[in-house]
């Protein structure tokens, strides 16, 4: 019975989410309703392949087709049964509503992450579980995408989808909807073989206790205790798990559908000669260690509903206390990555439409040792992170930091659209927060949504050399 109303209530959340989504949509489509921003160079391909014209390709797009095929996947037949003509069909309107009915998926599969990851903690209310993912739904960076004709809510939908799939055991599945996400985005190679790593890790927690019970080693509980011989046992854990061709066999079984898709996609890289198709030339890769502390302080901001209490900062302030040579480490090394492996991109400096323009010239760029000043806030940010994650098994944090890692290092630009994934992932698998804290995160993201979009809207501005109205936006 209970089960039945909880259905009853995700329904109507997800009727009403539509509706005030088409309610902002046609206010964001009547104020602009020309492609702008990177649309210039979507929506024109759309069209192309709307046309027919499957073999014109505009080399200023750097993703793979997955937007335009399903967009004319969904509006060819809708075209056909309506009896549409003229300038309506394949329309900068039409293309964009595509990205609202993936936003409708995103809530439905974030559900249903959530449930999945959370299954066995029976304390939890079914109002948690809804909660939680309406507010993902309409995070602020993912929400606002969905008005316009981007990537974000397709490559998302299918990453969620992936690792849905994936949750339930459905491996091939899981690997076909990853080549799907692949289309959208070729980084969601990373999200895919997250897939693969989260298998992997399951089985080396297994090996793992079962080497800690031989031993009758209750103190550690399944964790590597920060010493030099706790660590020294682990790494020999490893190697010795590696090198044992019956875990290599069982591994590789479970997980030979992801190394199917991975096989093909090094032979994409092969062929292309890189992972970019287009235009290359602004998207170079790089060893921008600083990204992981730019997504660390992201995930800390949008998470303080959610995370921060005064109970946590009380432990973090005792483990400085207790361990002041690590941390003191920590910050050595953060500085040194700060240092010497800090990068920006031209469009960071240049584009003064997007928020992170502000956020590096008015921090960043304000003095010189800024970015060192900063480093404690980051190892903060980093150990909140950790330590929110801390339910979750030690082989899955190292799969999913490596993942994290290779999503944000490479990129040169500081750009929160590569922000989107990583949080949603991390936020579906933190303990499920009290209704309360809810209620606030989706508070913080509404007061978000609607100051973001209210300035796209009203608060446009012209470039010196141009007549064209321009737009603040993420």
């Amino acid at each position: 019975m209970m089960e039945r109303f909880e259905g009853y209530i995700f329904t109507a959340l997800c009727s009403t989410n539509f509706l005030i989504s088409c309610l902002l949509f046609s206010v964001i489509t009547r104020e602009q309703r020309d492609p702008y921003m990177d649309e210039i160079f979507h929506v024109p391909q759309a069209q192309r392949y709307c046309q027919g014209k499957f073999s014109e390709w505009d080399p200023m797009i750097t993703t793979l087709p997955g937007l335009y095929l399903v967009s004319i996947g969904v509006i060819k037949p809708v075209v056909w049964l309506a009896d549409l003509t003229g300038k309506v069909v394949c329309s900068t309107a039409m293309l964009r509503f595509v990205n609202l009915l993936f936003n409708c998926g995103n809530l439905y599969l974030l559900y249903l992450i959530t449930c999945k990851v959370h299954q066995k903690d029976k304390s939890r209310m079914a109002a948690q579980r809804l909660l939680s993912a309406l507010s993902l739904s309409i995070f602020p960076v993912l929400y606002f995408f969905t008005f316009l004709y981007y990537t974000d809510a397709g490559s998302t939908f299918f990453t969620l989808f992936t690792y849905l799939m994936c949750l339930y055991g459905s491996h091939k599945a899981a690997a076909l909807l990853g080549i799907c996400a692949i289309l959208f985005r070729q980084t969601n190679i990373i999200w895919v073989m997250f897939c693969a790593g989260t298998i992997v890790a399951q089985k080396m927690d297994e090996a793992w206790k079962t080497e800690l019970s031989k031993k009758r080693d209750d103190k550690v509980h399944g964790q590597v205790p920060l010493t030099v011989s706790g660590v020294r046992r682990f790494l020999q854990f490893l190697l010795d798990y590696v090198t044992r061709p019956n875990n290599i066999k069982t591994v590789v079984f479970l997980v030979w559908p992801y190394v199917m898709v991975a096989l093909g996609f090094v032979i994409f890289v092969v062929l292309n000669e890189g992972i970019v198709v287009g235009d290359r030339t602004s998207h170079e890769a790089c060893l921008n260690f600083p990204q992981l502390f730019y997504f660390f302080s992201f995930t800390l901001i949008f998470s303080v509903p959610t995370s921060l209490c005064y109970q946590r900062l009380v432990r973090f302030l005792q483990s400085l206390r207790k361990q002041p040579l690590l941390y003191l480490l920590m910050i050595t090394a953060a500085l040194v990555l700060v240092w010497k492996f800090t990068f920006v991109h031209k469009y960071l400096l240049a584009d003064n439409r997007h928020f992170p323009f502000y956020v590096w010239k008015r921090i960043f760029q304000r003095h010189e040792l800024v970015r060192f000043v900063l480093v404690p806030g980051y190892v903060f940010a980093v150990w909140n992170f950790l330590d929110t994650l801390k339910s979750k098994s030690l082989f899955w944090n190292l799969a999913f930091c490596v993942c994290v890692a290779a999503a944000t290092v490479p990129q040169k630009l500081l750009e929160f659209r590569y922000f989107i994934l990583p949080y949603l992932l991390y936020r579906v698998h933190v303990p499920l927060p009290s209704v309360t804290r809810l209620l606030l995160e989706f508070c913080l993201y509404t007061a978000v949504n609607v100051a973001t979009l209210y300035i796209f809207l009203y608060k446009t501005f012209h470039w010196p050399d141009s007549t064209a109205v321009q737009r603040f936006m993420w």
